[in-house]
């Protein structure tokens, strides 16, 4: 970051004095001897400056007033001011308008030394949060969720029209690695809260205790081994967004709470007794179905429809096969740039097997297999032998595996999430006992409770 100030003196051996000093310093000093000169270093020559140390009167107009009309255009930039007929009125003037300081001259060099480096800390901070605010808007606009399908149309369009309004709740829905994520991503640093916090946690990744503490905080002493205050997820995210990934495994008590913070935009840390507000937007996200869990029990009927403010459905890659065209070109560049490699080919035999696989994985099987292919790639042609999408590594076993009934196939490519892996194994085993819960067990070597759970989580049929 280049460190560029601005000095607005019209007293010529002052500013030459402070010229030199902070050039020594390693600044990079421009010095306008009038608002005029100021104004065409600012908006002609489009100078932006961390800092700006500016007399108060100038020959061509008070330095409150200049600041007061071109600090709008300038969010970035710290301002000190230096005068010598200082008046509280005007230092009082100069805080509210956002000065970050207001000295009198003459002024002692060490003590300027001292309020200049505190005031480019403050600015290299602002600089630091606008520039990533700017680059995770480039990086995830709605175009970012690519496709060609009339499904990926729809849902730009939706993005497009969500990130222009301020909305409070929203659900994502979707099969496992179809891009939930992405989605959650566009819609923070598209919107209005782009300048604050996204803040993420996957619910099913967390113990129920440890997921409490994690969302709301803790006190000194509240459980067990808190020692010290904890900031939870939902006052980090003040101002901003949280995220929170497959909220259908958050036990029902937290969901109770979590429906009271959202309500009255208040909550209590653990242990604590005083009331914390925030002001948040919650983007809940899941692969099962929250409509039909809610209608069954197994998730808070309340909250569902306090989080269904929106609602997107994101679809399946087997469904919208089209999109591989532009999906596959696009990851392949993302990891040629990692790896270092050059892939720009993909024959028709290539393109074949990509297009004649199901995806039971979606984007994220995809770019596991693209990944793999690039990484392996010894010129400019995507491998085939590398695909590696034999039939026997979708979702359903192979006839010589499914003849054996003492065992299931399943694929470690990448290719099936863990939870599809267990519903699958569950599914079958089921499906071998005509759908008899307590033969299923058995067969399982597992309890009817712990199967019935399982069961209930990725909605299977049975019969008791």
């Amino acid at each position: 970051m280049i460190k560029t100030l601005l000095i607005i003196e019209d007293e010529k051996l002052l500013g030459s004095e402070l010229s030199r000093h902070y050039r020594q310093l390693g600044w990079e000093v421009v010095l306008a001897a009038s608002l005029a000169e100021a104004k065409e270093q600012l908006i002609t020559q489009r100078l932006e400056p961390l800092l700006i140390l500016s007399d108060m009167n100038l020959p061509d107009g008070n330095g409150l007033d200049f600041m007061e009309n071109i600090k709008p255009n300038m969010t970035y930039a710290e301002w000190l001011f230096l005068t010598g007929y200082g008046s509280v009125p005007d230092s009082v003037k100069a805080l509210r308008l956002g000065a970050y300081d207001f000295l009198e001259k003459p002024c002692d060099l060490e003590r300027l030394d001292l309020v200049v480096s505190s005031a480019f800390r403050s600015a290299s901070i602002q600089r630091r949060v606008i520039d990533q605010t700017q680059q995770g808007y480039r990086r995830y606009s709605p175009q970012a969720y690519i496709g060609q399908s009339e499904q990926a149309r729809q849902i730009r369009q939706l993005l497009t029209r969500l990130t222009q309004v301020p909305f409070s709740a929203l659900i994502i829905g979707g099969e496992t690695g179809t891009g939930k994520g992405l989605v959650a991503k566009i819609l923070h640093y598209g919107g209005n809260r782009a300048a604050q916090p996204l803040v993420e946690v996957n619910c099913a990744a967390l113990p129920r205790e440890l997921l409490e503490s994690e969302l709301f905080g803790h006190e000194p002493g509240a459980f067990t081994g808190a020692t010290g205050r904890h900031r939870g997820l939902l006052e980090q995210a003040d101002g901003g967004t949280l995220f929170m990934d497959e909220i259908a495994e958050m036990p029902l008590d937290l969901q109770a709470k979590l429906l009271k913070v959202i309500e009255d935009h208040k909550f209590r840390r653990l242990g604590g007794e005083k009331e914390i507000s925030v002001d948040i937007q919650i983007i809940a996200a899941s692969h099962r179905d929250l409509e039909k869990m809610s209608a069954e029990g197994e998730f808070r009927n309340d909250l569902y429809h306090r989080l269904s403010v929106f609602k997107i459905s994101l679809p399946s890659l087997r469904s919208a096969k089209e999109d591989l065209e532009e999906l596959v070109p696009q990851i392949v560049a993302e990891y040629n740039a990692k790896a270092n490699r050059q892939v720009s080919k993909i024959s028709t035999e290539a393109w074949e097997k990509l297009k004649q696989h199901d995806w039971p994985g979606n984007v994220r099987e995809l770019r596991n297999v693209i990944e793999r292919c690039v990484l392996f790639a010894e010129d400019k042609h995507l491998p085939v032998q590398w695909l590696q999408l034999r039939e026997e590594q979708s979702q359903q076993p192979n006839n010589a595996a499914s003849e054996n009934k003492e065992v299931i196939q399943l694929p470690l490519d990448g290719s099936m999430a863990l939870d599809d892996m267990d519903s699958f194994i569950i599914k079958t085993a089921l499906e071998r006992a005509d759908n008899n819960l307590a033969a299923a067990a058995r067969a399982l070597g597992t309890t009817r409770e712990t199967l019935r759970y399982r069961v209930r989580k990725y909605q299977l049929k049975v019969s008791e």
